[in-house]
């Protein structure tokens, strides 16, 4: 089981939040983030990067349902 991370580069605010909590998954490229790795292993952290994302610009799906950020 795997899901895919996007970042919509229009909406990002580059707060870093995201790279923060998981700098494997995320990197700041100048004034937004993007995703270093476009599929990863089920993570709650990932979940988590997503939910507090102040932009909302980070989506995560597991096939073509979207598990983050919850609701």
């Amino acid at each position: 089981m795997s899901w895919t991370v996007e970042v919509d580069g229009g909406a990002c605010i580059g707060s870093g939040m995201c790279a923060s909590l998981m700098p494997e998954t995320f990197a700041l490229d100048g004034a937004t983030a993007r995703a270093v790795a476009g599929t990863v292993g089920p993570d709650e952290t990932l979940l988590d990067a997503a939910d507090s994302c102040p932009a909302m610009a980070i989506t995560v799906r597991d096939g073509t349902e979207v598990v983050g950020p919850r609701p």
